[in-house]
């Protein structure tokens, strides 16, 4: 992996180790070794790059919450009057622990928020919260009947480079990107 790039270059080694940590990143450094062909020393060496070059960010467990009596998904559009009130409602939507994620999108709202509460009173009481946030202009609640996919994985495999075009003595010639 070359570090420094807005996008790193990663071999299929690095591709490797990276989907199976996200499939079990308690799967020890000497079965990753097996898999990919490395010694556990340089698997780690690997993993210890793709932490410094920000790629691998934390390690988490990925709970069920309709278990722990979560049992409401939803997602709240939330749209604000002004842009200057974007980052106080981020500060704030921070300390809300229902609050799962909160995206900047584009579209009918501002913000778009996923939340998971314990009953629909939890979930009136989170919006009626969000509404008090200064510059909340409206909401929109979408309640989850079921989710068929909910993933927490990132596909890791090589994309197809960007193709850019030359022109060279009167001809299109095509390159691709980071080949001579």
């Amino acid at each position: 992996m070359k570090l420094g790039d807005e996008y790193p270059d990663l071999d299929d080694i690095d591709r490797q180790i990276l989907e199976l940590m996200q499939e079990n990143c308690r799967l020890p450094l000497a079965k990753i070794g097996e898999r990919v062909g490395l010694s556990a020393p340089s698997v780690m060496e690997r993993v210890k790059k793709l932490e410094d070059g920000g790629i691998i960010t934390a390690y988490r467990a990925v709970l069920n919450a309709r278990r722990l009596g979560k049992d409401i998904t939803a997602f709240i559009g939330v749209s604000t009057g002004h842009p200057h009130t974007i980052d106080r409602f981020e500060g704030e939507v921070d300390n809300l622990d229902d609050v799962l994620e909160c995206h900047h999108v584009t579209g009918t709202h501002t913000l778009l928020l996923k939340v998971k509460t314990r009953n629909t009173s939890s979930l009136e009481e989170l919006i009626s919260r969000i509404r008090s946030i200064e510059g909340v202009v409206r909401t929109e609640t979408m309640v989850v009947l079921s989710t068929h996919a909910e993933r927490t994985q990132v596909t890791v495999r090589e994309e197809p480079r960007a193709v850019k075009r030359v022109r060279r003595s009167g001809e299109k010639t095509l390159h691709l990107k980071g080949v001579p």
